[in-house]
């Protein structure tokens, strides 16, 4: 490949990943003023400005991670490997629509457990092709951990939007 098809190649790979970042934040945006800021928060949970840079940053590093693959697309792994990439950031942008769309934190927690082992699964079969690729995903699948357990919170605090049996939902 020439340096103009290696840069459009590292273009296109990291604007998918902001595009499923865009699609997510359809549902996100009307729901913070709304929805969202209605419910009961765990006291760890950080502040509404922290996840647009986190995940900016994360779609970033993914983007270059997918790319880092694709360059190695004839090596034995790479195919399987982009397609996993593909199916988790596919379940990356779903898990919006169920939480903050549909008012789904139940649901939500079971997509993003299946998002997390989806991400595992992706930086297990990327390593062989391409260690950075790999460790470039590391970050995400530690965001991704400690949204779940976020998002566990949210359901077990808002029971009234189909959570736990602790705390009372107001909405």
């Amino acid at each position: 490949m020439t340096a103009i098809q290696q840069a459009t190649a590292l273009v296109i790979s990291v604007g998918v990943c902001f595009a499923a970042g865009g699609v997510g934040s359809l549902f996100t945006m009307p729901a913070l003023r709304g929805w969202y800021a209605t419910l009961r928060r765990p006291p760890w949970a950080p502040p509404n400005w922290v996840f647009g840079p986190v995940w900016s940053a994360l779609y970033l590093t993914m983007g270059v991670a997918a790319w880092l693959v694709w360059r190695h697309w004839g090596a034995p792994g790479a195919p399987s490997a982009l397609l996993l990439f593909l199916l988790q950031l596919l379940c990356n942008a779903l898990w919006p629509a169920i939480f903050f769309g549909a008012r789904r934190p139940g649901a939500a927690l079971g997509e993003i457990i299946l998002l997390w082992a989806l991400i595992l699964a992706t930086l297990v079969s990327m390593r062989p092709v391409s260690p950075p690729a790999s460790w470039l995903m590391l970050p995400y699948l530690l965001w991704v951990s400690f949204a779940a357990a976020l998002n566990f919170s949210f359901w077990r605090l808002n029971p009234t939007f189909g959570g736990g049996s602790q705390g009372g939902g107001r909405g």
